[in-house]
């Protein structure tokens, strides 16, 4: 039986069916509804998608947006993660993936293409999560004929990413804030110069310390030595390789550790990207 719980417009509707609320979608299922009336099954897309009822409104907005089928491909994605994922995902995943996908696709029949820089991070990292993602495009291409570049794997990876819900959340989530403010503040200070905290760069920047911290916190910082690579980091980019050899020490007084020159490498490469844009746009 599904039961109205709320009429958010005339093709959603807040519902309860088996015990749980949803939202159901359908051409006219809102139509003159109240509250606890019964919805017949033929009225719905079969679509049902788990939602907290405080983001039933901005649901409700994306569907006048966006074509029915990308919610049917996000469910879809998230039945295979929960599947292969060790972890559940929060309900938001169906509101941002609907939204990511459709522009994706929008982008894509423009010929519009947005490289994702994060791209080797995210498939080198978090490869069951990217794996999903490569799964979703094969689906995405076979099923709905649309095809989307290689890079939209990462992409969806990190909307699973980003969805993560568990239980140690807001602790876990607290201690990554914590250190990522910490580090962002420590390099902005060290490069004694004015940064756009609205640019895409800066984002780019933090989404690295995100990151670098996630890993961190999951002992999974990379272990491999490249020393040419970091002789030349050091001689190209002395200015960069100080401010993320302050952050290191700073980790390793305060967590009793030892960062590996890997990862102050790659820290460095970022800060240095920081460093020049920032400087160009302040000219």
């Amino acid at each position: 039986m599904i039961l109205v719980k709320k009429v958010l417009n005339s093709s959603v509707v807040l519902v309860e069916k088996d015990g749980q609320e949803m939202i159901a979608l359908g051409k006219g299922i809102g139509y003159n509804k109240k509250i606890d009336d019964i919805i017949s099954d033929s009225l719905v897309d079969k679509i049902f998608l788990p939602i907290e009822e405080q983001k039933s409104s901005q649901f409700a907005e994306l569907v006048d947006e966006i074509p029915i089928q990308f919610f049917e491909i996000t469910k879809e994605i998230v039945a295979i993660a929960e599947e292969e994922l060790p972890y559940q995902l929060n309900t938001s995943i169906y509101l941002t993936l609907s939204d990511h996908l459709h522009f994706a696709v929008e982008r894509s029949e423009k010929g519009l293409v947005i490289s994702n820089r994060l791209y080797w991070e995210i498939k080198n990292y978090y490869p069951k999560e990217f794996y999903i993602g490569e799964m979703a495009l094969k689906q995405i291409k076979q099923k709905y004929k649309i095809e989307l570049p290689n890079e939209e794997a990462s992409n969806i990876a990190f909307h699973l990413i980003n969805a993560q819900s568990n239980k140690h959340e807001d602790q876990d989530g607290l201690k990554k804030a914590k250190l990522v403010g910490t580090i962002v503040n420590m390099v902005r200070y060290s490069l004694r110069q004015e940064i756009d905290t609205n640019s895409i760069h800066y984002t780019r920047f933090i989404t690295h310390v995100r990151f670098f911290v996630d890993r961190f916190f999951s002992e999974g910082l990379l272990q491999e030595k490249e020393d040419e690579l970091y002789r030349q980091m050091w001689s190209l980019y002395p200015g960069a390789m100080d401010s993320a050899t302050k952050v290191k020490n700073y980790i390793d007084q305060t967590y009793s550790t030892q960062i590996p020159e890997n990862e102050l490498v790659y820290l460095g490469v970022h800060i240095n990207r920081l460093m020049n844009h920032s400087a160009i746009e302040n000219n």
